[in-house]
């Protein structure tokens, strides 16, 4: 990859990347973890809601005090973005209008934007990456993050002349789990409550990835960036072994072939499923032909039943740890670790419980909505109401538990600029 190197040149020359850094959270903490031993690279601003917590955060994780000294913190994203001491801004808060704001004012800036903030890319990232492209800055999901690892993972596969079956993650799945609320969470991830407040864990946040929607989420990321794309009825979620994965996503059991998936790491009687990818990511892929597989035979390759498919897998990933990755492709080759093409697929707030006129959504993770991915096509076609917007809107008619909330079931704010933002880019990708 050589990104070491050449970030050792820059060291060397004394010009290494400038980042500025928005939201020290959990994500952005492990990126920050990084920073004093990464060769070529200065975090020289941290925008955060908290300012206080943001220098908190840098010396959690092991910054020194000259350090923490030489960075400069503050409350106003929208002013960092165009200083003239950045040349990446890393978007991590995690909040779907925040990030498409921020992303927006560092394009138009001619900053690179590497955004973390998933939520936000499935919300409108077609339009942000359109955006950057015009502008000659680079749009990149967040390598460490499972969407962008996937991506490397497909780009690997097709750069060999595979032709991608399934690609996609694991995460532990129950079908009880989409209706899990802040207050069942910990009993569904076997954490105690006490420990869980103890170490500051949001409980709505965890919940989301409890519920199916932050898989979800990333699988339309992956989708929007590689062109594989989730079946109608979205994730089956089949539980799956690392050896398995040729056969549990074999085309018998898909839908289609270039599927996203997610893989669970227990059986639905809730035990754990040996050498489980809870943690990971897969490509799925077939050989072109007898040669091949015989290749796949003569090395050791798990294939399933035929011979034809294959997988890769890797176990783990590292979230921020890993960020850098994306920071330095983004400013030495202009190159993004995954960055969205088309608007492929979506994902649509679904009702967790009967909902009535007046109740008030409170977004992913929440008591009132999870998010199902789905084909974009099929989401413009019923008018489905994206998650990224299923916050802090109030229903006007009643949507029983189970279905798909559309924008007829919500009092929608047509001025707001997210709003604006996202039927935009439904305008734009529709016949993509």
């Amino acid at each position: 990859m050589n990104l070491h190197a050449i970030a050792r040149e820059r060291a060397k020359a004394g010009r290494p990347v400038r980042v500025g850094l928005i939201g020290a959270g959990k994500f952005g903490s492990m990126f920050l973890a990084q920073v004093p031993t990464t060769i070529g690279l200065a975090v020289t601003v941290i925008a955060d809601l908290s300012v206080e917590r943001a220098r908190a955060a840098c010396r959690g994780v092991g910054w020194s005090d000259d350090l923490v000294a030489g960075t400069h913190f503050t409350e106003d994203a929208a002013a960092m973005v165009r200083r003239d001491d950045v040349d990446v801004v890393v978007e991590a808060t995690g909040h779907p209008a925040a990030g498409i704001r921020h992303a927006r004012a560092a394009i138009a800036a001619g900053r690179h934007v590497v955004m973390v903030n998933v939520e936000a890319d499935v919300l409108a990232g077609p339009l942000l990456a359109l955006e950057a492209r015009e502008a000659g800055v680079v749009y990149t999901l967040a390598y460490g993050d499972q969407p962008a690892l996937i991506c490397e993972m497909v780009d690997w596969a097709r750069s060999c002349g595979f032709e991608v079956v399934a690609a996609g993650k694991g995460t532990k799945y129950l079908p009880v789990f989409h209706s899990s609320t802040p207050e069942t969470v910990w009993h569904h991830r076997g954490v105690d409550p006490k420990d869980a407040k103890l170490g500051g864990m949001n409980a709505q946040m965890f919940n989301s990835f409890i519920d199916g929607t932050k898989s979800g989420i990333e699988m339309a990321a992956v989708s929007n960036a590689t062109g594989l794309s989730p079946a109608p009825e979205g994730l089956a979620f089949p539980p799956s072994s690392a050896e398995d994965l040729p056969r549990v996503l074999s085309e018998a059991n898909l839908h289609h072939r270039g599927q996203v998936e997610v893989v669970s790491s227990v059986e639905r009687d809730g035990t754990t499923v040996p050498n489980n990818l809870r943690w990971g990511v897969f490509v799925v892929f077939a050989a072109p032909g007898p040669y091949t597989q015989r290749c796949f035979r003569e090395y050791g390759v798990e294939t399933d039943a035929t011979g034809t498919l294959a997988a890769l897998h890797r176990p783990f990933h590292l979230i921020g740890l890993e960020l850098n990755v994306s920071i330095f492709s983004a400013a030495f080759r202009h190159e993004a670790t995954g960055s969205p093409q088309a608007f492929v697929a979506d994902v649509v707030a679904t009702a967790k419980r009967d909902l009535a006129p007046g109740d008030m959504l409170d977004g992913e993770g929440g008591y009132c909505v999870w998010g199902k991915v789905m084909p974009a096509r099929d989401s413009l076609a019923v008018g489905g109401l994206p998650i990224g917007l299923a916050g802090d809107i109030r229903i006007k008619r009643p949507v029983a538990a189970g279905a798909r909330l559309t924008w007829d079931d919500v009092e929608v704010d047509e001025q707001d600029e997210t709003y604006r933002y996202r039927r935009e880019m439904e305008r734009r990708f529709a016949g993509a």
